[in-house]
C-alpha cells in the first residue's frame, strides 16, 4: 500500500471488509484497473471533504423531493420522453424508467423510477474520487470532470438508476423538439449518468425567485409534462409544498426502505396494494 499498489486478492479482501458483496466485486474490473484507482489516492483525499460535506443537513432551508402517484399513472411515458429530450439522453440509456407491474391482487399498474436521490446513498459511499455526492439540498449530483468511469456507483446503486456512457455522441437524442429542447450539455464518453431532478432548472429558478414544484420554469421536465399530474415536486422541508401536502394526505412508501438509503422519492400506492 505504501507503493500505491495492491494485488487483486488484497483488493477483494479490502472490499469484503467494507461490506461489498462478492457479485459486486466480480464486476469491478481487472487488477490493473483496480491499481489505477489506488494510484488516484491524492485525488481521493482531495475529494473526501466534498463528499463528507455534501450530505443534506436538517438545517438546510430546502430538501427537494418527488411524489409519484401510482394510482393515477397511465403509463404514457411522457415523463420518459421529456427527460430524454431535456437532458439529451440517447435511447440506449434511460434516466427515467417505466415498468409495467402487477399487484398481489392482480391489478396492473405503471411504475416509473427516476434516480431516488438517497440521503444515505450507496453510490456516494463507493465513489473513490468524490465524483458523486449529496448536495445540502438533498440532490445526489455528479461531477463529470472528476468521474473516472470505474462504475462503482452503478454497481452499488440498488435501484439500477445509473447508466454508463460508452461512446462519444454528435447527434441529439432525437426527442427534440417534440418533447422539449436540450437544456444541458451532452456528457463525455466514459462517465456514469443519471437523473438530476433537472437541477439546472432548480438552481436557475431559485436565483430568479421562482418556486420549484410550483413554477414550471423551476420544476423537473417529467413533472411538468405529466398529463394526469401523477408526479409532484417540491420542498420536503416546507409543509405547504405540493410534495409535503401529498405525503400528509396519502399513504406513501419508498422503494427498498429496508436498505436504509432514505430516498427523496415517495410513491402513492396503486389501487389493490396495501401498505
Amino acid at each position: 500500500m505504501d507503493e500505491q499498489f495492491v494485488s487483486r486478492r488484497d483488493f477483494v479482501r479490502l472490499l469484503a471488509g467494507l461490506g461489498v458483496s462478492a457479485s459486486a466485486i466480480a464486476v469491478l474490473g481487472s487488477a490493473d484497473q483496480l491499481n489505477a484507482l489506488l494510484r488516484a489516492e491524492q485525488a481521493i483525499d482531495a475529494a473526501a471533504p466534498l463528499a463528507a460535506e455534501g450530505h443534506a443537513g436538517s438545517d438546510h432551508p430546502h430538501r427537494w423531493g418527488m411524489v409519484i402517484d401510482l394510482s393515477v399513472c397511465i403509463g404514457c411515458e411522457y415523463c420518459v420522453y421529456a427527460c430524454q429530450a431535456v437532458n439529451d439522453v440517447p435511447d440506449d440509456m434511460r434516466w427515467n424508467v417505466h415498468l409495467v407491474e402487477r399487484t398481489t391482487t392482480g391489478n396492473i399498474f405503471h411504475m416509473t423510477r427516476p434516480c431516488l436521490h438517497c440521503q444515505d446513498a450507496p453510490c456516494v459511499a463507493v465513489c473513490p474520487v468524490g465524483a458523486t455526492y449529496v448536495r445540502d439540498d438533498g440532490i445526489v449530483i455528479m461531477d463529470y470532470t472528476k468521474c473516472i468511469g470505474c462504475r462503482y456507483c452503478q454497481v452499488a446503486c440498488p435501484y439500477g438508476a445509473r447508466s454508463f456512457n460508452w461512446g462519444e455522441r454528435e447527434a441529439s437524442s432525437g426527442y427534440q423538439p417534440t418533447w422539449g429542447s436540450a437544456e444541458v450539455e451532452q456528457r463525455p464518453r466514459g462517465v456514469v449518468e443519471k437523473c438530476t431532478f433537472c437541477v439546472h432548472r432548480i438552481d436557475r429558478g431559485l436565483a430568479q425567485g421562482l418556486v420549484p414544484g410550483v413554477d414550471r420554469q423551476a420544476t423537473p421536465a417529467c413533472v411538468n409534462i405529466c398529463p394526469v399530474k401523477a408526479r409532484l415536486f417540491g420542498d420536503l422541508n416546507d409543509p405547504d409544498s405540493p410534495v409535503s401536502r401529498a405525503i400528509a394526505s396519502h399513504p406513501t412508501f419508498r422503494l427498498r426502505e429496508d436498505l436504509g438509503t432514505e430516498p427523496n422519492v415517495y410513491y402513492i400506492p396503486p389501487k389493490g396494494m396495501t401498505l
